[in-house]
């Protein structure tokens, strides 16, 4: 359709620069080009030539701008399409992908065969996964363009996405048929074969995709894949000894792949067959005599002698060699104590052995000096796992004693006084590990974690420092590489010392990573269909899907979700209302120079704040140098803490970060724990019940919920009206979750069934204190008890029953709160949060902040 307002030849040739300048991103002559056009009266509200220049100035930085010319331009010509266009760049451009899939569509109203427009609006709907509407742009632009690969691939890959498989099959044959392929590689054609072929696989059509690999054997490149994708069809059939011909033959190709055995042994179904299974791994052996894998294996299921005459062998081998991992590589096969033992008494006996004669038993050649070093290394690594932190000390000191300037002795003892719970002293350590080796990024990084696990913060920016970029501030410059672990560490130690804002910002700033993450798909759906990286592109849009079900997104979330709580309950005062009260206690002599000290603390933070600004304005010029007129994402607000901390709907902020984790893990019951947290307080009957009905799914037992089941049951009781249809649902899913048990019933039931853990007996103990304060003495008694037989008595467990007894949810229990710090102070003798006070002192409110503040750190342990 043309132009509402068509331009005569000259000026016509002039937009048509405008648009080539846009193309090759000559920016500054197209808006000189605009500016030829608009000069002209006639022609200076022309619709299509100020959305041109809109676009332009977008790219050049300049936003408010650019918007106001392309919205000007729509208003002198809504029937442009081009207008229209132009304005969903903007919209998407500022990552309104709604708005500008609005746009696009009024664009194809005016001009419904555009290919770009189509090309944008389906790039905007996968982004957004509107996949049935990115079925239909793409089976347009397959209709107007049949002869593009790009528009075959598009279609059959919406129907995928979509799980049609038989018509995306069928779509794909198609396409093939039109296919030559060149009788040479031809690595395209190749991808388009196996991109066929898992569509077969997922769709569960395991004859036909066998038949598929057969069939397209030769044209296939990568041959790894086809060798084990056919191995895995074989199994899944049951052709065992085919599949494990090919198994062997991939394992012959590489020794060190542990899923090849597994196939191997799975297809053979060895699994039940000791004898048979060791075998295999004797014939490798015998083949790759150095390979590593057949040597790690058979410990997995051997025992008795034959175990022992394994890891004997295993472990001469590693520590004759020095192999620093070689715990870490049977770390696995720790979880039977039989096997532990003959770990243990094997290597206590090559100590003593290598002291006296230097070899690891009589009969052996005498080995190198460096022998008796790596194995008390090892000792050390292996009473640390099983929590001896005595003997774990005694062995890495002897080490130290061995050889003073081994850089992976001092990074053990710091991480068994870690473990032990004396942070500082954990940190001194790495401290000194890292002098030995200041260019080591590894010592470094784990220095710096350290620290922040001491609420050293300032320290661990400076030692990273050594390793960012100069002239930028080592936690800007670490914001900007997305380094992860760093900012969650530092969100932790801001919330430990309190600094709610600041713990936030760390918060938010991941957040904005994973956005970001997100983001930086977009690129990928126009040149994975272009380099036809088929398999790789479904595989980045199913983990884009899931990517905040990651940890580094889920410890963060759920730490802001818990400042978010405590803010909800206790707000922070505001300042200015602080300082009128305190003012109010002062003689005017004072309380002049309060306020003269106020007006230059005032005027110091505009004048950082106006330079900062300007800083800030001098990077954003640069960077927009430096993309070459690239159109930046929108401006993200800066996020001040002071505002992140006193923000009027803490409830809310809260749930931002728990959705993407009620979507992603509804298998992890923490989740439903924090939701229900969050609903109580907002006083959301039906959430809280939601969120107790996915818990149960979860985990029933766990000691959070078991809490929130029994606050559930309370809440409702005190509930004297409820809306009718909201009373009979809570009716109805409380007897499917209660079954008609009462709140004490429950909490009985849970402490027997529970009743060798630590953990649930501390939640048993405090319902059982909140239901009935008469049986203080019984709580107090479970949950403070330290016996033998009891499970999952760790340092932070003893740090949580502390905690309790201190913040009075078992009632007035001063004197019960001193005798358990003592007892776990006899229990774990390093651990700082349990240093036992004077016998004049009293367990305070003070001093209870301060156990939370020496042991949370440990807490917080991945």
């Amino acid at each position: 359709m043309p132009p509402k307002n068509p331009l005569p030849p000259k000026e016509s040739a002039l937009f048509k620069r405008i648009l080539k300048c846009y193309e090759q991103k000559q920016y500054k002559n197209g808006l000189k080009f605009a500016k030829q056009i608009l000069t002209n009266p006639r022609f200076c509200e022309h619709g299509e030539t100020l959305a041109m220049k809109g676009l332009t100035l977008n790219c050049l930085g300049r936003k408010e701008e650019a918007y106001d010319h392309v919205r000007r331009g729509l208003r002198n010509d809504l029937s442009s399409h081009v207008c229209w266009h132009v304005y969903g760049l903007l919209q998407r451009s500022d990552r309104k992908y709604d708005e500008a899939i609005k746009c696009y569509r009024n664009a194809l109203r005016w001009d419904k065969d555009n290919l770009q427009i189509l090309r944008d609006l389906s790039l905007l709907q996968v982004q957004m996964r509107d996949m049935e509407g990115y079925r239909e742009t793409r089976y347009q632009l397959l209709a107007l363009r049949p002869g593009q690969r790009a528009s075959w691939i598009g279609y059959a890959m919406a129907y995928h996405l979509l799980k049609d498989y038989d018509m995306c099959l069928r779509i794909l044959e198609e396409f093939r048929k039109t296919q030559t392929p060149k009788p040479y590689y031809d690595y395209e054609h190749s991808e388009l074969l196996l991109y066929q072929n898992l569509v077969m696989q997922e769709a569960g059509m395991k004859e036909e995709a066998m038949e598929h690999l057969r069939s397209y054997d030769k044209q296939i490149v990568d041959r790894l894949y086809v060798q084990e994708t056919t191995a895995h069809l074989l199994t899944l059939m049951e052709e065992h000894e085919k599949a494990a011909g090919i198994y062997k033959d991939l394992i012959d190709r590489n020794p060190e792949n542990w899923a090849y055995y597994r196939g191997y042994e799975t297809a053979m179904h060895l699994n039940d067959k000791p004898d048979e299974r060791m075998e295999l791994y004797k014939d490798v052996l015998e083949k790759f005599p150095r390979a590593t894998m057949p040597k790690r294996l058979p410990l997995n299921f051997t025992t008795d002698d034959v175990f022992r005459e394994l890891i004997d062998d295993y472990l001469k081998k590693a520590l004759r060699k020095g192999v620093p991992p070689s715990f870490v590589s049977i770390k696995s096969i720790y979880q039977d104590p039989s096997k532990v033992k003959v770990i243990e008494d094997l290597v206590l006996s090559y100590v003593d052995n290598l002291k006296e004669s230097g070899k690891f038993d009589s009969n052996g050649e005498e080995e190198p000096a460096t022998a008796l070093l790596w194995a008390y290394y090892y000792l050390a690594q292996h009473f640390d796992f099983l929590r001896n932190e005595v003997k774990a000390l005694e062995f890495i000191n002897l080490g130290i004693e061995h050889t003073p300037l081994l850089i992976e002795l001092y990074v053990f003892k710091a991480k068994i006084y870690k473990h032990a719970g004396d942070i500082e002293e954990a940190v001194r350590l790495m401290d000194e590990a890292q002098s030995l080796d200041t260019a080591d990024r590894y010592i470094n990084s784990k220095c710096a974690k350290y620290m922040l696990r001491a609420n050293r913060i300032q320290e661990a920016a400076d030692m990273c420092s050594k390793f960012t970029r100069e002239g930028i501030p080592a936690v800007e410059n670490l914001n900007e590489m997305q380094c992860m672990w760093f900012q969650t560490e530092c969100a932790f130690a801001y919330k430990r010392l309190g600094k709610w804002g600041e713990a936030l910002k760390k918060c938010h700033e991941i957040d904005r990573h994973f956005t970001e993450i997100i983001e930086d798909q977009f690129d990928f759906h126009t040149y994975c269909m272009r380099k036809m990286t088929l398999r790789s592109y479904v595989g980045l849009l199913r983990l884009e899907d899931a990517l905040r079900s990651h940890p580094f997104y889920s410890r963060v979330a759920f730490l802001a979700v818990e400042i978010y709580l405590h803010l909800s309950e206790h707000p922070l005062a505001d300042t200015d209302q602080d300082n009128d009260v305190n003012s109010e206690n002062l003689s005017p002599s004072e309380l002049k120079k309060m306020k003269r000290k106020q007006r230059k603390a005032q005027k110091k933070a505009e004048l950082e704040k106006e330079k900062q600004k300007a800083e800030q304005e001098k990077k954003d010029q640069n960077k927009n140098k430096a993309q070459d007129g690239e159109m930046d994402g929108p401006k993200e607000e800066e996020l001040i803490p002071d505002k992140l901390a006193r923000i009027d709907d803490p409830l809310e902020q809260a749930i931002h970060f728990l959705k993407p984790l009620q979507m992603l893990t509804p298998q992890c019951v923490e989740t439903h724990v924090q939701a229900y947290e969050i609903y109580s307080r907002k006083g959301k009957l039906l959430l809280m019940l939601q969120s107790l009905k996915r818990g149960v799914l979860a985990d029933r037992a766990n000691p959070q919920f078991h809490t929130c089941l029994i606050h559930f049951l309370q809440y409702v009781q005190e509930q004297r009206e409820l809306p009718g249809p909201t009373k009979t649902v809570i009716d109805r899913e409380m007897k499917n979750i209660y079954e008609g048990k009462t709140a004490l019933q429950l909490n009985e039931e849970f402490l027997a069934s529970n009743a060798n853990s630590q953990e649930h007996r501390l939640a048993a103990a405090r319902m059982m204190y909140k239901l009935d304060s008469s049986r203080q003495v019984e709580a107090v008694k479970l949950a403070t008890s330290l016996e033998g037989h009891l499970t999952g008595v760790t340092i932070q467990n003893c740090i949580s029953v502390l905690e309790c007894l201190c913040s009075g949810e078992l009632g007035k229990c001063e004197q019960e709160a001193k005798d358990y710090q003592l007892l776990s102070h006899q229990r774990f003798p390093y651990a700082t949060a349990f240093i036992a006070p004077s016998p004049s002192s009293s367990l305070t409110t003070n001093h209870s902040e301060q156990i939370l503040v020496n042991g949370s750190a440990l807490k917080n342990e991945s």
